[in-house]
């Protein structure tokens, strides 16, 4: 049944049978009966046809969740078999936010790859709730996010800063996109706060920001070398810093295979006094309400 799972959510994934059957290299008269023999195991209807094209009935969409499950979990037993049996050096597909893919991650990945020179690695970015959802859906084996579940890996804060000697008063924020933790800590801090750049990634908001276009509030581990040379200089205010907790996340310690297990266990290892490096930086004060001088 794993074939006849696969057909139908290629099915649902491109619109018609005719372009599945293509992308599984069948042609349409197997994909047709690959998918009437699913609706005969379960005895429902699960795709309805029609002028634009096949989409799911009821019961086909109830079965949609089941049949993703169900084709990751075929997929890790390969990998886990493969990776035991010598076949190959295994595979880890990891994820996380900008700033654990740029500043959190890279150290442990590059020692983690000194040590098993033979596991790939493959890291995507991406929105904390896009990330949960690849993970739910097998796409991921392990996802790096902020939030109250999954294991403990560290702590990051968030700071605000802004260019040395720029006028801080009135000036406005300079941050990412929506959907990003950093974007949503923000909004709630800052209610209201002017927004003049919305921008999708962390060099670009440093940039801008070093340029002296307006503050942002960024995780210090991000800024910590441009703090350090006097790029950036940070921006007191009572509600920061802004502590945040990172965590791993995966879908069951049973169902990680050898390659991921071992990563896990490797980010787990660094989480003992990882917190960021506090430092007391001076700069122009801020008030809740918006940026302002020191004076």
């Amino acid at each position: 049944m794993h074939d006849e799972l696969r057909h139908f959510l290629l099915v649902l994934e491109h619109g018609t049978l005719t372009a599945a059957a293509r992308r599984a290299h069948l042609s349409q008269p197997a994909l047709t009966a690959s998918i009437q023999r699913l609706e005969a195991a379960f005895g429902a209807r699960l795709l309805s046809r029609g002028r634009r094209g096949a989409e799911a009935t009821a019961s086909g969409r109830a079965l949609i969740p089941h049949a993703r499950a169900a084709l990751a979990a075929v997929e890790d037993g390969k990998r886990a078999v493969a990776e035991v049996e010598g076949l190959r050096g295994g595979e880890v597909r990891l994820g996380g936010g900008a700033t654990a893919c740029t500043y959190l991650l890279p150290e442990v990945l590059a020692r983690f790859r000194a040590r098993h020179p033979g596991v790939r690695i493959s890291l995507r970015e991406g929105f904390p709730d896009g990330l949960r959802a690849q993970l739910h859906d097998g796409v991921l084996d392990l996802a790096v996010v902020t939030g109250d579940d999954g294991e403990l890996w560290q702590h990051d804060e968030l700071i605000l800063v802004a260019a040395p000697g720029a006028a801080v008063d009135g000036a406005p924020f300079v941050t990412l996109l929506r959907g990003s933790s950093t974007r949503a800590l923000l909004d709630r801090t800052f209610p209201g706060a002017r927004i003049s750049m919305e921008l999708g990634g962390i060099s670009a908001v440093k940039g801008n920001v070093r340029a002296g276009i307006g503050v942002a509030l960024i995780s210090r581990a991000a800024v910590q070398y441009d703090l350090d040379v006097g790029r950036l200089v940070r921006v007191p205010h009572p509600a920061t810093p802004i502590r945040r907790r990172v965590a791993l996340l995966h879908r069951g310690l049973d169902r990680l295979p050898p390659a991921a297990a071992a990563l896990r266990e490797a980010l787990l290892a660094t989480r003992h006094g990882a917190d960021p490096v506090k430092k007391s930086d001076s700069g122009p004060k801020i008030r809740r309400g918006g940026p302002e001088s020191r004076e």
